[in-house]
């Protein structure tokens, strides 16, 4: 098949072009730059020569994107917990997800792979699945994946062959821009964040994203869901993983969650006045703090995918950012 890969110069995007390539398929990116696309490929050892320039809140080049492609994974939108980016989070990843998901129900693709994230689902009560309702959060980024995948349901209730696609949050070696959790690492590794926070961190490797992503790609399915997890891990046996893969001391300060939300949001303020980023914001600790457990059985089962190990994940990630240079050898100990 001919797969059109939206975002395929991002971090899960990359990963995923690599991944459809494997299992035979032809692949057409479509992205603002062929240059970044080339430099997100690179590392992975591929190269698409079929990239299709243009914005996915553009109909016009999403639909010429999309002429000779059979099935479109959607995996362009801007992943930022940053608050100076909400207005940007809010007009790209809503608009688009409807701007590419029609195109390709009124251009017969099939399937039609929509990317969202467990922070769509969230805050929850109980464990998180495929078949979990959407959230009410009023944070930036997880109310544009719940209103994102809101368009994508709907379209399967109208019958389109949509699978919407929800991963965890995701980690893993090769991200491009250094994104959320490449920033999280880096800053538990520079201990800028000696804070034992409460809460539930469901991780998953981008690489079993990715074969998960790829093995949906199955023309004649119909709608479904899916979710892709991983490992729930607690503040506290993170921690205690990055210590023990790097030697390192790490000390790390328990800290109930109000304080943490308190510190984030003096965090957000400053950051509106001062260049940079901060450490952490208040989007990130209300997701870090939330209590999650999540179950994706059902795509283990349907995909035929196995998780890779966490302390895999995070072993590959540290010793890639160390050769990327986001962090020193130094701060990676035992792993250089």
């Amino acid at each position: 098949m001919r797969v059109l890969v939206t975002g395929g110069s991002g971090y899960l995007g990359a990963h995923t072009v690599s991944a459809l390539l494997q299992a035979g398929h032809d692949v057409r990116v479509f992205a603002r730059s062929a240059d970044r696309v080339r430099t997100a490929l690179e590392p992975l050892g591929v190269e698409v020569g079929d990239v299709a320039p243009g914005d996915v809140t553009d109909a016009a080049s999403v639909e010429a994107a999309m002429l000779n492609c059979d099935a479109v994974v959607h995996a362009a939108s801007v992943y930022s917990l940053d608050p100076r980016d909400a207005r940007t989070i809010g007009r790209t990843n809503t608009r688009g997800t409807r701007v590419v998901l029609e195109a390709a129900r009124d251009a017969r693709l099939d399937p039609i792979v929509d990317v969202s994230s467990y922070v769509a689902y969230l805050p929850a009560s109980a464990t998180i699945t495929h078949d979990s309702p959407l959230g009410t959060t009023r944070e930036p980024y997880a109310r544009s994946k719940a209103a994102s995948e809101a368009i994508a349901r709907q379209m399967q209730v109208d019958g389109a062959p949509v699978t919407i696609v929800s991963p965890t949050s995701v980690w893993g070696p090769n991200d491009p821009s250094c994104g959320e959790s490449c920033r999280l690492v880096s800053v538990l590794l520079r201990n800028r964040a000696p804070f034992l926070i409460p809460g539930v961190l469901p991780i998953t490797d981008v690489r079993y994203v990715a074969a998960g992503l790829a093995a949906a790609v199955e023309p004649g399915k119909g709608p479904r869901r899916f979710l892709i997890g991983g490992h729930d891990t607690t503040w506290r046996d993170l921690i205690a993983m990055l210590r023990r893969l790097t030697g390192r001391r790490l000390p790390a300060m328990p800290t109930p969650k109000v304080v943490a939300l308190g510190t984030a949001r003096v965090l957000d303020v400053v950051q509106r006045i001062v260049p940079g980023r901060a450490p952490f914001g208040r989007e990130a600790i209300e997701i870090a703090t939330q209590d999650v457990r999540t179950d994706d059985s059902f795509a283990r089962s349907q995909l035929r995918i196995e998780p890779v190990p966490l302390e895999e994940t995070l072993t590959d990630m540290i010793r890639w950012m160390i050769q990327a240079r986001r962090i020193r050898p130094s701060a990676a100990g035992m792993l250089v």
